[in-house]
């Protein structure tokens, strides 16, 4: 059956995941943490349905505080068609960064299952100017097997200072379902939500064992948990964007 195929590809691509990058998870969670641990906030961004990798870590129960999620709803699938066209719009993202406060030193995940539209690319870019420590959330065997549309022919990867692959695959959908060649099962939010919520619990270890105490949300569906959270809302507030 099909169910019992796609079951077994997304835990064959979990594995992987775990498999090739971890080192990478590990030294990335370092980077996060010595920025948390100075006061900074981590970013995360991502249009298109990669916006979820960046709700997914958003003020959520077990979650970190100072995630800044740069949700734009310009940018998600509410406007479908128009938000396609946005992300491959050139000079739009530095319309949009101009709604955050991004700092030196901090680390920002722009995540991109392609890697190639205008948006991600130019918020990475931009990102690196201003000094901060960009890192990629793509699929790196649909990236490499495309053409860049951003104007300098780059990809993702190739402006981010360090990788992590979703372990993907080109196209996203990965079962057949007919002889046409027609397929289905996407690989890429599975992934990108593995490896994000991965980087999060590294990064409360890294911040555990060198005796900072990690900002994390609990679920404020029990009990005292809304007034441990207002006390982490209100000491992000100032960092990020609620609204």
């Amino acid at each position: 059956m099909l169910l019992d195929q796609y079951i077994r590809v997304v835990q064959e691509q979990l594995d992987y995941i775990l498999e090739t990058q971890r080192g990478k998870i590990t030294e990335i969670a370092g980077k996060i943490a010595e920025s948390i641990a100075a006061g900074g906030i981590m970013h995360v961004f991502g249009s298109g349905h990669s916006h979820m990798i960046a709700e997914d870590v958003f003020h959520r129960a077990g979650g970190l505080a100072c995630v800044n999620a740069m949700l734009e709803p310009s940018l998600m699938e509410l406007n479908i068609g128009r938000a396609t066209l946005l992300e491959r719009l050139p000079g739009y993202a530095e319309v949009l960064l101009t709604g955050y406060d991004l700092r030196p030193g901090e680390v920002i995940v722009v995540v991109s299952n392609s890697g190639i539209n205008a948006v991600p690319i130019e918020v990475a870019l931009a990102c690196k100017q201003r000094g901060l420590y960009v890192v990629a959330l793509t699929n790196m065997d649909h990236s490499m097997k495309t053409t860049s549309r951003h104007e300098s022919g780059m990809k993702l990867h190739e402006v981010a200072d360090i990788v992590l692959d979703n372990c993907g695959v080109y196209g996203d959908a990965v079962l057949s379902y007919d002889d046409g060649g027609q397929k289905m099962g996407a690989t890429s939010t599975i992934g990108g939500i593995a490896l994000i919520q991965a980087l999060t619990v590294a990064i409360v270890e890294v911040l555990q064992t060198s005796g900072y105490k990690p900002p994390v949300l609990i679920s404020a569906n029990r009990d005292g948990g809304d007034g441990h959270n207002q006390k982490l809302i209100d000491r992000y507030r100032s960092r990020i964007r609620y609204l």
